[in-house]
């Protein structure tokens, strides 16, 4: 019988090579966890945008609800643009402007310049339009985005009678 001779490792290779590998975890966590942070964060801010370009919109909203609960309403730029700023009662908004304007029309669908007698075979519709506008400025600046967002809405009603 012949004798094959072995190549003998040294003493704790096994343990030396487990040990090599296991720093490789931590980094990966560590890409991973900051990777999934900014993920986070992007995803929190755009939230926060949202939330406040639905609040511009609602405040346009309540502004139009003002001033279309009856036709005497519809002028009274003062008391919707005092509407439409109570409902935007959001902290982030800057520079609020509330405008609004009404148009008249006949139900028939021909012009009306808002006097009466216009519409002899049909009844003046008054519409109310209010338009808002707020600059935001987000949490956090990231580059090659605009450091403050304008943001705007409207809403457009008819007047009861």
């Amino acid at each position: 019988m012949e004798m094959v001779k072995r190549k003998l490792l040294p003493r704790g290779w096994m343990k030396r090579n487990e040990n090599a590998e296991s720093g490789q975890a931590l980094i990966e966590l560590a890409l991973s966890l900051s990777l999934m942070l900014l993920l986070m964060l992007g995803a929190v801010e755009f939230g926060h945008v949202a939330y406040a370009a639905i609040e511009v919109s609602n405040a346009a909203a309540a502004g139009s609800a003002y001033g279309s609960q009856a036709s005497g309403y519809a002028g009274d730029t003062q008391g919707i643009a005092n509407a439409a700023q109570n409902d935007a009662n959001f902290s982030g908004l800057t520079s609020f402007t509330a405008t609004s304007f009404y148009t008249c029309s006949c139900s028939d669908g021909t012009a009306s310049t808002c006097t009466i007698g216009d519409c002899p075979n049909s009844h003046i519709e008054v519409s109310v339009t209010v338009n808002t506008s707020a600059s935001f400025k987000p949490l956090v600046h990231v580059p090659g985005l605009p450091s403050t967002i304008t943001l705007r809405g409207q809403s457009i009603r008819k007047c009861g009678q």
